[in-house]
């Protein structure tokens, strides 16, 4: 009774393909593979290479350091420090400022999870009443917290501002805090409570800020249409890192005249207010200038990638024509005994 039904698909008898490799399909494919992957290899690789970028690792660990009275900062705590570099070569396009940390792992299971996705997206009834996911972070002194979650409790805090030196006069870069964000997120996945747009104190009434927060969500910036759960800084940091070293955007700076650079080569000072912690976990906070190109930022694993395999599949070509010329054509048959 258990017997498939006498048909081509559960018989197995559907018509099939099976390629058969011989030595005239196989050389071809890997010599044309290798032509075709160490060109492009080649090109990404030149123009990542192009691409500017300078770090400043400002954690502090070193005695030396001027950040390194910032070193044991706490939550509740503010340092200032400051320091000065030198930009030996110049940044001609527009220049994205990122900041980096290390030995943060975003990627955690349950620190993913821990964010209302219905809160962050102006959803009143979760606003007063945080997904479960949220715990320990979901309510404080008995009032739901707003953002609530490990990943918005933990929000990148430092200030950056940037200044170029010139006769010893400071002079501020203009940092853009808008366009930073991705557009589904500010558009789509993140939307302040329903209500008066313009009064969203009125709109978070009854909440209360994030545990390790200085003030609450509706005061993040002065501007409306950055503000609360719309506020770009805000948005970058809920879209978790994949590996435990990474960067996010944090400001841009445009280029204003096509026949300046962005950034002249020369002195410069970073002004930090050393907000957020990460000695205790042996992490490292970083500072990152960098330009792009049409592939994006710097990523010389790409193009070494391409290299790598189109070196392989050539090699291999070379290495099975000379197998195949030397012992293709010798006569496979031998003599049985009787």
């Amino acid at each position: 009774t258990r017997k498939p039904d006498n048909t081509a698909f559960k018989q197995q008898r559907l018509p099939a393909w099976q390629p058969i490799l011989t030595a005239g399909t196989v050389l071809p494919a890997f010599f044309i593979i290798g032509l075709i992957f160490i060109p492009i290899g080649i090109g990404i690789f030149v123009t990542s290479n192009n691409i500017r970028e300078y770090e400043i690792d400002y954690t502090g660990t070193e005695p030396l350091s001027p950040c390194n009275k910032c070193l044991n900062v706490s939550w509740d705590s503010t340092c200032t420090c400051t320091i000065n570099f030198t930009l030996d070569h110049s940044f001609e396009s527009n220049v994205f400022m990122y900041y980096g940390l290390s030995n943060f792992y975003q990627n955690h299971r349950r620190y993913v999870k821990s964010r209302d996705d219905s809160q962050l997206n102006g959803d009143n009834s979760s606003l007063l009443n945080p997904s479960k996911e949220c715990e320990p972070y979901r309510t404080n002194k008995d009032k739901p917290i707003a953002p609530c979650g490990a990943i918005a409790n933990s929000m990148f805090n430092d200030t950056l501002e940037l200044y170029r030196i010139d006769n010893d006069t400071r002079i501020p870069i203009t940092l853009i805090k808008k366009g930073i964000a991705w557009w589904t997120d500010k558009n789509v996945k993140f939307r302040n409570p329903t209500g008066d747009g313009n009064n969203l104190t009125a709109l978070f009434q009854g909440t209360t800020k994030p545990v390790n927060w200085r003030k609450p969500v509706y005061m993040l910036d002065s501007e409306p249409d950055n503000n609360g759960f719309i506020n770009e800084d805000f948005i970058v940091w809920m879209r978790t890192a994949a590996l435990p070293t990474f960067r996010k955007l944090y400001r841009l700076i445009e280029r204003k005249d096509n026949l300046q650079p962005t950034l002249q080569a020369g002195k410069y000072s970073l002004d930090i207010v050393y907000n957020y912690p990460v000695h205790s976990f042996d992490g490292r906070k970083r500072m990152i200038l960098s330009t792009i190109s049409w592939m994006g930022g710097k990523n010389p694993f790409l193009g070494i990638a391409y290299i790598t395999v189109g070196s392989i599949c050539f090699f291999l070509g070379v290495v099975l024509l000379i197998i195949h010329h030397r012992y293709g054509n010798r006569n496979t048959s031998a003599d049985i005994p009787n």
